[in-house]
């Protein structure tokens, strides 16, 4: 079933992505594990969804003219992708604003539709983040650009409106019944829009916020660099609302590596970063998951464009050290991530 009933051509294809179990990810957990596979949106991540919400209600109500219109955002790399396509497709000059850990692959492929490129390489001088520094540019651009739009996924409602439909495809493929749903957290578009279906639904499906260490945005954070973007924030969204998470699980980068090694050995699926996320935290909530369950894992995208960093031995060993025995075995005691639990809200 296609995200939106009106779209024509690639952008046809957003939504509908399937849902698989994972049999081998944790063998005698008793419960069935799903994953909602979300790269093969056409745009390979989640963000297609919010890209497409956010672009085409601006298109309808005829704030945005294909030709004439510039859409500006900020981006470590999927949604800008997701607006890319997008903007090409409906004739849309697109500035994106990344900054220095995105990949050369992403930034090729934003230049190969036709997306202007703006690099942010000095971090905020307050905060020692690049988050805040890109999103000050993408202020100054939109302030000097005639009939600009910045889409703002950290703040426009249309975001997490767009996983409502996320949710719905996977209530319906389990007859509503998701006991437990793990997905990561960074704008929180994802988190709010899922957990309001759950809310409108009357599911009775716990709602697991996986949330990068150093993040600010369910803790105070530890200041510390992180290497894996997508998840996790060093701004607090305007879209946030804490109590959408039932429990909060804080990773760390190695999690993300260890995770998605995990996945790709034990059942051949190759991931992004954010998802390695969300299998270190199922990992450590599988004590308190019921048995006969049915466990969701959302997978933000797929691993190709972390082939130069997470799937990279030498990159991993630069960073790490010497860690594979991590997942050539199960995941060992003491690299499991930090677990905090907030009370229904």
């Amino acid at each position: 079933m296609p995200y939106d009933e009106g779209t024509k051509g690639i952008l046809s294809t957003v939504g509908g992505t399937p849902l698989i179990e994972l049999e081998r990810l944790l063998p005698g957990l008793g419960s069935r594990v799903f994953a909602k596979v979300e790269r093969f949106n056409p745009g390979g991540s989640i963000k297609d969804r919010s890209a497409l919400s956010m672009v085409l209600a601006r298109i309808r109500s005829g704030d945005l003219v294909p030709g004439r219109s510039t859409v500006i955002e900020s981006s470590s790399g999927n949604l800008a992708i997701g607006l890319a396509q997008i903007c090409a497709y409906f004739g849309l000059r697109l500035i994106c604003v990344v900054d220095s850990r995105t990949t050369r692959q992403n930034t090729a492929i934003l230049r190969a539709y036709g997306a202007e490129v703006e690099i942010v390489t000095d971090p905020d001088p307050a905060t020692g983040e690049l988050l805040p520094a890109r999103l000050r540019r993408v202020a100054d651009l939109v302030a000097a650009t005639p009939d600009a739009y910045w889409p703002d996924q950290y703040a426009n409602p249309l975001n997490p409106l767009a996983h409502r439909t996320t949710m719905r495809e996977i209530a319906e493929a389990l007859d509503h019944r998701v006991d437990q749903l793990v997905v990561s957290a960074g704008t929180s578009g994802t988190l709010g829009g899922c957990a309001e279906y759950i809310r409108q639904s009357g599911m009775d499906t716990t709602v697991n916020a996986v949330d990068a260490i150093g993040s600010v945005l369910f803790a105070p954070p530890e200041r510390r660099t992180r290497l894996i973007p997508g998840h996790g924030a060093s701004v607090v969204p305007r879209l946030l609302r804490a109590a959408d998470a039932d429990r909060v699980i804080h990773v760390g980068d190695l999690d993300c590596v260890v995770g998605c090694r995990q996945l790709v050995r034990r059942e051949a699926v190759l991931a992004g970063g954010s998802s390695g996320a969300v299998v270190a935290a199922l990992e450590r909530i599988a004590p308190d998951i019921a048995p006969g369950s049915n466990v969701v894992l959302i997978l933000p995208d797929g691993g190709d464009r972390y082939l130069e960093t997470i799937y990279d031995d030498a990159w991993v060993y630069r960073h790490f050290g010497e860690v594979s025995h991590l997942w050539k075995e199960p995941l060992a005691t003491g690299t499991a991530p930090a677990l905090v639990d907030i009370a229904h809200g």
